[in-house]
């Protein structure tokens, strides 16, 4: 029972942790369920342990390629997709009413809901500078490195590096968009460069499923979280009862377990910013 590892047992933990079974916890079990929710979701999120980089492929079908070619040119015979928004303006003096219509394509991919975050989506492409028998990276190799004695570790590194930067010059990486609420992998890419059957790799970051790993109920940011948010709702609930004499004169005083608890909260987010996020990207500029 120290190491929780299902939601019941991170739940009796937590619960013990605010003096439980010694002390009456005064707060429903629908209430510890959706405290839970609240927290795992923060957990998984915010917290570093609570996602994996992941590199997901997918084939692509004869559909999605259709809608991402799909075009709403009056000669077009592909319309597969398009969304048709309109905008209405009136009192517009000598015009009246206008109206504009707004096309937009359905080129996404659905993507799995576990999936928060996509880095990129990896390129395969011919180009002579990185790839092939040809290539130039391939001919400074060959001319360069069998002569160990004569290389020089620091100019070949270079040339590498100004190769690498030709390259991402001309041939980007695609562009894409991501919404994690839509899971939906938008690419604003040349549709039709594609093909059915062609594979697309992706580099994202997924939520850990604490039901399948089962050691994240035992993470010690997630048990002292979901413990001060027990213990807020916990004043809350109390905060009502303020100035009421119990049996034998004893009064609680919600306020003071819910402030206790806030500051609590205020402090464990504290540490959630310094310590357990995943810093961001540094600009160069």
């Amino acid at each position: 029972m120290a190491k929780p590892a299902s939601k019941t047992e991170l739940k009796q933990y937590c619960l013990r942790q605010l003096g439980a079974p010694v002390l009456e916890i005064n707060v429903a079990d629908e209430q510890i369920d959706d405290l839970m929710d609240d927290a795992l979701q923060y957990f998984q999120e915010r917290h570093f342990d609570g996602v994996e980089r992941m590199y997901l492929k997918h084939q692509l079908t004869q559909d999605e390629v259709d809608r991402g070619q799909a075009s709403n040119e009056a000669d077009s015979t592909n319309t597969v997709g398009i969304v048709t928004t309109s905008a209405t303006s009136t009192n517009i003096s000598g015009y009246g009413t206008t109206v504009t219509n707004w096309y937009e394509n359905s080129n996404f991919l659905q993507v799995p809901d576990s999936v928060i975050g996509i880095e990129k989506v990896f390129k395969f492409d011919s180009s002579t500078i990185s790839t092939g028998m040809f290539s130039i990276k391939y001919q400074l190799f060959l001319n360069d490195l069998y002569q160990f004695s004569s290389l020089d570790l620091l100019q070949y590194a270079m040339t590498k590096t100004y190769l690498e930067d030709i390259d991402r010059l001309l041939t980007t990486d695609k562009q894409i968009r991501f919404n994690q609420r839509q899971d939906r992998l938008y690419l604003d890419i040349d549709w039709t460069a594609e093909e059915k059957d062609n594979w697309l790799v992706i580099e994202c970051y997924r939520i850990l499923d604490p039901d399948t790993y089962t050691g994240v109920y035992n993470d010690s940011f997630l048990k002292r979280y979901l413990t001060a948010l027990i213990k807020r709702q916990w004043g809350q609930n109390l905060i009502k009862f303020t100035g009421v004499k119990l049996p034998g004169g004893i009064e609680l005083n919600g306020r003071q377990i819910y402030d206790d608890a806030q500051v609590e909260l205020d402090k464990i987010q504290e540490l959630m910013s310094n310590t357990y996020e995943i810093p961001p990207l540094d600009m160069i500029g």
